[in-house]
C-alpha cells in the first residue's frame, strides 16, 4: 500500500505513416507551404506540423523533420520541442536522446513549459545527459511555475525523495495538491498516501480516502485497493462491505500479478461478509464500471 507512482513524461502519440513526399506535399494547402518555402516560420512550423500529425498532409515523419529543423532553426520554441520529441522517439530520424535534449534545451530556455519538463525528465533519467537529480529539479520547477501538473507532481515526487532538493514532504503535499486539483491522477493516488499515513501534512483518513476515490475513478489500480480497504476496515469511510467487494474486484481487474493476486485474496475476503443479492449487485456495478471505462 505504499509504493508510490514513478516520475511522470509527456510525450505526444504519433503514428507511422510514410508515403512518397511527391504524394504528400500535394495534400498540404498551397498558400501555406508557398509562405514556407518562402521562409515564414509559422508556416513552417504548421506545415511540419501537418506531416506530423497526419492533418492535411499524408503523414510523414521526414518531411516533418525537415519543415520543423527550418522552423527551429529560426528560433521558434514549439517548433524546437516538437523537433526534439522526434529525435527522442526516432520518428523521421535516427533516435537520439542527445540530439532531444539540444533541442529541449533550446525551447526549454525560451520558457517553453513542455520542453522544461521534458528536459528535466532527461536529466532525472540521464538519458542523452548526465544524471543530475538537481538539474532535473530545477526544471520542473520551472515546468510547475507554470501551472504544468506533471512537473508539479514530479518536483513532489523529488521532495518527498529527497532527489535533488531536501527532502520535504509538506512541500511534496503541496505540488501533489497542485497537479491533483488538474486531475492528475498519479498525483491524487500520492495526496491520499501522504494523508493516510501523515508525512508532511496532518493524517486525514476522510481526506485519503477522498483522493483515493478520485485516482480510483480514473481506473489507478493502486488507489482502488486502497480505497477498497478503507471500506473494509471503516476507515476514513463508513464501513461497506458491498463498496469494499467493488473496489478491491476493479483492482483486481486492473492489477497483474502479485498485486492482482493481492488484490483478489481481499477482494474474496470480503465477499464472504456479503449475502448472494448484495454480491450480485456488486458484481453488476463492476462490470458496468468496466463497461464505461473500457478503452
Amino acid at each position: 500500500m505504499n509504493k508510490r507512482w514513478n516520475k511522470l513524461f509527456l510525450i505526444p502519440a504519433f503514428v507511422l505513416a510514410l508515403l512518397p513526399a511527391s504524394a504528400q506535399i500535394a495534400r498540404i494547402d498551397p498558400t501555406l507551404l508557398g509562405k514556407a518555402t518562402a521562409g515564414d516560420v509559422q508556416a513552417q512550423y504548421l506545415v511540419g506540423q501537418a506531416y506530423s500529425q497526419g492533418k492535411g498532409a499524408v503523414q510523414d515523419y521526414t518531411e516533418a523533420v525537415a519543415w520543423l529543423q527550418k522552423a527551429a532553426d529560426q528560433g521558434l520554441a514549439q517548433a524546437q520541442f516538437e523537433l526534439g520529441v522526434l529525435f527522442h522517439l526516432g520518428q523521421g530520424v535516427p533516435q537520439s536522446d542527445e540530439r532531444a535534449a539540444v533541442w529541449y534545451h533550446r525551447a526549454a530556455d525560451q520558457g517553453f513549459a513542455r520542453a522544461q519538463l521534458s528536459l528535466g525528465l532527461l536529466y532525472d533519467h540521464g538519458d542523452g545527459v548526465p544524471q543530475d537529480y538537481a538539474l532535473a529539479a530545477g526544471w520542473y520547477r520551472k515546468a510547475a511555475l507554470q501551472g504544468v501538473a506533471e512537473a508539479q507532481f514530479n518536483l513532489g515526487t523529488c521532495y518527498e525523495h529527497g532527489e535533488g532538493v531536501p527532502q520535504d514532504p509538506s512541500q511534496a503535499a503541496d505540488l501533489y495538491r497542485r497537479a491533483a486539483e488538474q486531475g492528475n491522477a498519479a498525483a491524487q493516488f500520492n495526496l491520499g498516501l501522504l494523508y493516510d499515513n501523515g508525512q508532511g501534512i496532518t493524517k486525514d483518513l476522510a481526506q485519503a480516502a477522498s483522493w483515493y476515490r478520485k485516482a480510483a475513478e480514473l481506473g489507478v489500480p493502486r488507489a482502488q485497493f486502497n480505497l477498497g480497504s478503507m471500506y473494509a476496515m471503516g476507515q476514513g469511510v463508513a464501513l461497506s462491505y458491498p463498496e469494499a467487494w467493488l473496489w478491491l474486484d476493479l483492482a483486481a481487474a486492473n492489477w497483474t500479478g502479485a498485486h492482482q493476486e493481492q488484490a483478489i485474496l481481499a477482494r474474496d475476503s470480503v465477499a464472504a461478509r456479503l449475502a448472494a443479492p448484495e454480491l450480485e449487485t456488486a458484481r453488476q456495478r463492476s462490470a458496468k464500471w468496466q463497461a464505461e471505462h473500457r478503452k
